[in-house]
């Protein structure tokens, strides 16, 4: 792997700015059920415009502890490059203990995604760590959630305006980053029917060194879940 130049930085940098928004689904663990094992879900989020998702999940009904596994798919809708760039999700969440009502659940996810400009084309490998409290009951409920997102290696490939306008002498490939983690934290809830979940959550970021934010320091998501 190589390591990082001042020009990639600033480039990785730019491309959290843009990619690391958290749309993963929102679960009513108390409508878990063996007759309604699988989760497809839709969702849009604010990421500089709006953010459209698709995700599917399947339920595997351990008894005390309720596993949902899948993968979700996101990208921008109403730019130039909603064609190019793409985040893909893919891992489990967990409900790990219960008292009445409340409940706590982690995530676990890979992720990929890629990002094009002017400048540069990235693709990215990383992962986001997450855990969830809150109340859940068979109509509504709402958690606080709290969780971690990091970019590990990205794969660079200059444009050639780039190269022309910028830097000449600029190398692409695959790059281990210095930086690139955002913690996050914010609410989710939402309102269950029958096989229909309406879900909501809403939040802030904060760079891994917990002093610098996002150029966009907050995120939003609605949601749909269809259970059957």
């Amino acid at each position: 792997m190589k390591t990082l130049t001042n020009k990639s930085i600033i480039i990785i940098v730019t491309f959290l700015f843009f990619q690391n928004k958290i749309f993963a689904q929102v679960l009513n663990w108390e409508n878990s059920s063996k007759q309604n094992k699988h989760l497809l879900h839709v969702n849009a989020g604010a990421e500089y415009g709006v953010t459209v998702g698709l995700g599917y999940h399947h339920l595997i009904p351990i008894k005390k502890f309720p596993l949902w596994i899948g993968g979700e798919f996101s990208v921008p809708s109403g730019s130039q490059s909603a064609d190019d760039d793409f985040k893909v999700k893919i891992g489990a969440q967990i409900k790990i203990a219960a008292f009445n009502h409340f409940q706590f659940s982690a995530r676990i996810q890979g992720i990929s995604r890629r990002y094009q400009n002017q400048s540069v084309t990235l693709f990215n490998f990383g992962s986001d760590f997450a855990g969830t409290m809150g109340y859940y009951s068979k109509h509504w409920f709402w958690g606080v959630e709290v969780g971690f997102d990091k970019a590990i290696v990205t794969h660079f490939k200059s444009s050639d305006w780039y190269k022309e306008n910028i830097y000449d002498n600029v190398h692409d490939g695959w790059y281990e980053p210095a930086t690139g983690g955002n913690f996050y934290y914010g609410l989710q809830g939402g309102y269950s029917m029958k096989k229909i979940d309406f879900t909501l959550k809403a939040g802030k970021l904060l760079q891994q060194d917990f002093k610098s934010q996002p150029l966009l320091p907050i995120y939003g998501q609605i949601g749909v879940n269809f259970r059957f």
